[in-house]
């Protein structure tokens, strides 16, 4: 197997060498990326399109001048591996490599700096040789929060992706713990996959495909089959699960820039409608899906006339009003909160939003904003007998929230009090210790004085 010092850096020795010793790992089999394997990786998995991958790796010129190296840095370097984010000789190379393996690849001009090179440090039109260790990878996160992976086993095609409202035609593989409980050929409505009884971590993936593209994701039960399961796919409760999707075929649906006015308010109400289906059944990620279409929509729309106009403000606020009872059943306050505060823009003394921002402040523990929110449902509406009750909830939360500070510095004061008088007493013995020394030696060197001098 060959090394740095195997490798002879002037152009035409090392390209023979690589060519003698190494494969080449493009996928044209043109000589572009040559690799040579100075230390064989874990058995198992190889990166795949899109996963983050962790790597060191130096730069040299054929000459063997260094020219760049992340462990000079004291830093590795992260990157999407296949999305054209780094050199094309990298997105070619580590896609071949294992965890842990260290190698070197030979990459012509065309798939490294070009003909134009890189300025102080690249001549035009070099090759170059880099050391590389992969040293981690994992999927792609398509979720802050981590609740959908992605990692693409076969890229798709083109640039185009599904949309909100695209009607996809895909492939599924569905699987739990290593037992494959759904296979089937399905066509669905990008937001609706539900009604197909498709996880929407599914659906949420698909505006991130290609036509073409066969993924694997993984999938947090909240992206899932959530704390319900799926009993007629023997699936418990809060299970992981895996389903791999090739995107056959989609037909995108009209982006609001393509629609009028007139064909966005005659879809208006069947979009509304289908959002309220889904919040009575308790599927409100799906009825958010829908509201949140009606906003997008709508909301830079200027009617003609002053009843068109009101009808376009009633269907923003009736939307406003509705992603807030939606957020507020999944427990994503901040949300409630910005949807209330939209709708009372658009009508100030909004009964619907004022109460139900009050209760999203109330259970993020923001009391005294809670109750003035209930106090001005009031205002608008004496006789609404919730605000009232709600209020009094807000009251005996600030007496106990007082009563709990009034505890918790109390202990603390007790604390320090008791740290005080420790402090102190140490220092009472250390001060009784230092003059009982000084007394000790008073007294010897009084001896010594006596012994010295006659009496």
């Amino acid at each position: 197997m060959t090394t740095d010092q195997d490798l002879p850096m002037d152009g035409p020795s090392a390209t023979a060498v690589f060519a003698a010793k190494g494969i080449d790992v493009t996928p044209d089999k043109d000589q572009g990326v040559i690799k040579v394997v100075k230390r064989q990786g874990l058995d198992g998995d190889r990166p795949m399109i899109g996963d983050r991958v962790t790597v060191h790796y130096t730069g040299k010129l054929l000459t063997g001048k260094k020219f760049d190296c992340s462990r000079d840095r004291k830093e590795p370097f992260c990157f999407n591996v296949g999305k054209g984010q780094v050199l094309k000789a990298w997105d070619i190379g580590v896609l071949s490599m294992q965890r842990g393996e260290v190698c070197t690849f030979l990459c012509k001009p065309e798939y490294a700096y070009g003909s134009a090179g890189n300025p102080d440090k690249i001549p035009p039109s070099s090759s170059v040789v880099f050391e590389m260790e992969l040293l981690k990878f994992e999927g792609e996160m398509l979720t802050d929060d981590g609740g959908i992976l992605r990692r693409i086993k076969v890229k798709g095609d083109g640039y185009s992706n599904p949309n909100d409202g695209a009607t996809v035609d895909v492939h599924l593989e569905g699987s739990c713990g290593g037992r494959l409980f759904d296979c089937r050929d399905v066509s669905f409505i990008v937001g609706e996959a539900e009604d197909k009884g498709i996880p929407r971590g599914v659906d949420q993936a698909m505006d991130k495909m290609q036509k073409g593209e066969c993924c694997v994701l993984y999938l947090k039960p909240k992206y899932g089959f959530g704390s319900e399961g799926k009993p007629e796919y023997k699936i418990g409760p809060d299970k992981d699960i895996i389903y791999e999707v090739t995107l056959k075929d989609f037909q995108r649906a009209k982006e609001s820039w393509e629609m009028d006015l007139k064909e966005k308010l005659d879809l208006a109400p069947g979009v509304k409608h289908k959002g309220n289906q889904y919040f009575k059944t308790g599927r409100y990620y799906q009825a958010v899906t829908q509201y949140q279409r009606l906003v997008v929509w709508l909301e830079m729309e200027c009617g003609n006339g002053v009843e068109q106009q009101k009808r376009i403000q009633d269907f923003i606020l009736t939307s406003h009003l509705n992603l807030a009872l939606c957020f507020l059943r999944i427990k994503e306050f901040t949300q409630v909160v910005d949807n209330c505060n939209k709708a009372i823009e658009l009508e100030e003394n909004n009964e619907k939003a004022l109460y139900r921002r009050g209760l999203a402040r109330l259970l993020r523990n923001e009391f005294s904003l809670a109750m003035a929110d209930f106090q001005q449902v009031l205002q608008v509406n004496h006789s609404n007998r919730a605000a009232r009750a709600q209020i009094s909830n807000c009251q005996r939360k600030i007496k106990e929230h007082h009563e709990q500070d009034k505890k918790t510095y109390a202990n603390m004061f007790q604390k320090f009090a008791e740290w005080d008088a420790k402090i102190g007493k140490t220092k009472r013995r250390r001060d009784e210790s230092v003059r009982s020394g000084m007394n000790g030696e008073v007294g010897i060197k009084r001896r010594r004085r006596s012994r010295d001098y006659p009496s």
